[in-house]
Order: structure tokens, then C-alpha cells, then sequence
């Protein structure tokens, strides 16, 4: 009797990230990376409470991703662990602050991630999403968070996700700049449109980051937020304009 393989696929993947206008933070507060040999993506969502503060969080979510890259250089994809990395990254990351995170690893036809807060990912297949990430929030806008201080939470608490994938799937993974302003339908229309026109993975990227920073901008657009918001008992119109981290990726 054969035995059955799992298929080896490839993520070919790009981002583009969009900071909001912050002439006190000209980088912004998102950040990722992805590393292509053990094919690994990674991203992070500095929180902007800490501005009270005076701490610029940005930095805490680049140094959080700066330490999941280097966790998992010379790693085999097999051998990645998302929720392992994560902890080794914020037992390094020493700036002040607090931060989500997402960390997605593929091997053979088998994705995996590690998520804290309200990042995320979804995989579409043949124009659709079959899988969605789930959000973690204490509350509404209140994320699940890591960080040095006691009340940023644990990263224990990152919720370990397991999900088979195909060839021809397309993994896009974004911070909340992205889900808070795109429903689902407008991500699988923007993605159907790129697929169509053999976009790229960095087109692609760029695509969804900027229709997300239309709708962040747009007061009488309905958004994911504003629904989110009014389920709170919240009063928001429009999106919410934010840091946009966006990154695609092609299942080869």
C-alpha cells in the first residue's frame, strides 16, 4: 500500500506597509519579516496606548520581529515552531512596550502560526477564504498583547493554529490596519482582481494595503470597525486609520 506524502509547496511572498503620518513616528508601530529559507512570516503590532507614556511601541514590535528572524535562521521548515519563536523572541526583545504578533511557518502542505491579539491571516482558495484567523481582544480595541510590564499580558496565550493548504492557495497576513477596514469579500475581490491580472506577491501586498487606507480614510464607508464598534455599544463611523502592514503570499 503507498504511502501518502504531504505535497512540498513554496510561499512566494512580498509585503508593502503603509505607516500612518506621525511626524513623531515617521516608521510607525507595525512591523514584520519573512524569511524565505525556512519560509517563515512574521508581523508585529506595536500598541499605541504606550504613547501616553511617551514610549514609541514601534520599537518594541521591530526588535520582537529582528529576534523571530533571527530564531529561526538555519532552521529546516519542519523544525519551525511559530508559538516556540514567539517566546524566544520576546525573552530577547528588551525595548519598553507592548506588542501583537503573528508568526506563520509552512511546511510541505501544512501551514502553522502562533497568533496574540488582533493580527491575522486567511487562505484563499479559487477566489474564496477558507480559512480565517480569529482575533484574541480582552475587550473591544483591548488586544491580547506581549511585553515587559505585568498588565501586557502573556504569550502563553498565543493561540496555535494548524491549517492544510494547496497549491494555488493564497496566504495573506496583515495587522489590524487591515482587517479593521477590509471586510472578507473586499479582501477575496481585491485578490481575484490581482490573480487575474498575474499580479505579483508585492503588487498584490500593495493592492490590499492601499484599498485598506482608502477605507481607513472614508468617514461614511461602513468598516469592519465601525461594526465591531457598534456591537461594543461604541460610536464609530467610517474606518479607522492606522498602520497598514500587508503581506501575500503565492503557494507554489
Amino acid at each position: 500500500m503507498a504511502i501518502s506524502r504531504p505535497r512540498k509547496l513554496t510561499m512566494m511572498a512580498d509585503s508593502f506597509y503603509l505607516p500612518k503620518d506621525n511626524p513623531s513616528k515617521p516608521r510607525g508601530e507595525d512591523a514584520h519579516f519573512i524569511s524565505e529559507v525556512p519560509q517563515v512570516i512574521g508581523v508585529a503590532d506595536g500598541v499605541g496606548g504606550w504613547a501616553k507614556k511617551g514610549i514609541d511601541a514601534g520599537e518594541y514590535a521591530r526588535e520582537l520581529m529582528r529576534n523571530a528572524a533571527d530564531a529561526v535562521k538555519g532552521h529546516r521548515p519542519s523544525d519551525v515552531d511559530p508559538k516556540q519563536v514567539l517566546l524566544e523572541a520576546f525573552l530577547k526583545t528588551e525595548s519598553p512596550g507592548s506588542s501583537t504578533a503573528c508568526i506563520i511557518s509552512l511546511a510541505g502542505d501544512i501551514l502553522r502560526a502562533a497568533n496574540l491579539g488582533d493580527n491575522g491571516f486567511v487562505v484563499i482558495r479559487d477566489g474564496k477564504i477558507q480559512y480565517s484567523s480569529p482575533a484574541q481582544q480582552y475587550s473591544f480595541n483591548f488586544p491580547y498583547q506581549m511585553g515587559k510590564t505585568s498588565s501586557s499580558g502573556d504569550v502563553e496565550a498565543a493561540e496555535e493554529i494548524v491549517v492544510g493548504v494547496e497549491r494555488g492557495d493564497v496566504v495573506i497576513v496583515g495587522t489590524d490596519g487591515l482587517f479593521d477596514n477590509m471586510f472578507p469579500e473586499d479582501i477575496e475581490t481585491t485578490v481575484g482582481l490581482c490573480m487575474r491580472k498575474e499580479y505579483t506577491p508585492d503588487l498584490t501586498a500593495w493592492m490590499l494595503a492601499n484599498g485598506a487606507r482608502r477605507k481607513s480614510l472614508d468617514k461614511r464607508t461602513t468598516s469592519p470597525f465601525q461594526v465591531a464598534a457598534y456591537e461594543a455599544g461604541v460610536q464609530h463611523f467610517g474606518g479607522k486609520y492606522d498602520d497598514i502592514t500587508v503581506v501575500a503570499a503565492y503557494l507554489e
